[in-house]
């Protein structure tokens, strides 16, 4: 995997969320009743918007995104691993393998895409999904959001705010993001503190992956019985 391909397939996501008067596309993955199943089968995930509210699906092969007219932005990101990549783990332990991960190709990708990107925090959690990565973001004018901000001449531009979630789970390397859409929705009367906005934001990510059913691991093969 390279970190062209996670940079397309990412922004690819974000292009199509935002063209909400073209025909959706024909999805990658297959919708099963509530259920999104991810085209290369390795999880299936309760659609977290309804349709009643504008809720809407776009996909590629390794990313789906979740959106609705009013405040859900949320996408999930699984890629596997290929050799250099489980290189990279094994010799790099978990902790520090999701920190060059997110460097090299999530925060990458987002500094391509939106200029001014920061890195507001990010902390390793190791009793969550066998270790994790917990990151937020700021993005200058980077809302999927900005069609419901009344923009003034000369203002300033809004600032979006992303918490992403990493983790690696068979064989695959997860990324989940989710937008604070309150941040930039409500204008002069947004009063959240950071604290309480990265509360928010980590409860949002873990509500998304409470909605997840992973694939199960591949059987292991039996030991070849000894010759006599």
């Amino acid at each position: 995997m390279s970190r062209r391909l996670f940079a397309l397939a990412l922004l690819a996501t974000s292009l199509t969320a935002l063209a909400q008067e073209l025909p959706p596309p024909a999805l990658e993955g297959k919708v099963e009743g509530k259920k999104y199943a991810s085209p290369t089968g390795a999880y299936k995930v309760t659609i977290p918007v309804l349709p009643e509210l504008g809720g809407n699906i776009t996909d590629t092969p390794n990313v789906v995104t979740f959106q609705d007219d009013f405040n859900v932005h949320i996408s999930i990101a699984a890629f596997p691993q290929d050799a250099t990549q489980r290189w990279e783990l094994s010799t790099r332990g978990v902790k520090d393998y999701l920190i060059y991960f997110f460097s090299n190709f999530v925060l990458g990708d987002f500094k391509q895409t939106f200029e001014g990107v920061q890195v507001e925090s990010a902390k390793f959690v190791p009793g969550t999904l066998d270790g994790s990565l917990l990151t937020y973001i700021l993005l200058p004018g980077g809302s999927m959001f900005m069609d419901k901000v009344p923009q003034i001449a000369g203002g300033p531009v809004p600032v979006a705010k992303r918490g992403n979630l990493l983790f690696v789970r068979n064989g695959h390397i997860f990324v989940i993001s989710v937008e604070l859409s309150e941040k930039v929705i409500e204008g002069r009367a947004y009063k959240k503190t950071t604290t309480e906005e990265d509360d928010l934001l980590r409860q949002r990510l873990l509500d998304v992956v409470a909605k997840i059913e992973f694939a199960k691991p591949p059987a292991a093969k039996p030991a070849a019985a000894e010759k006599k």
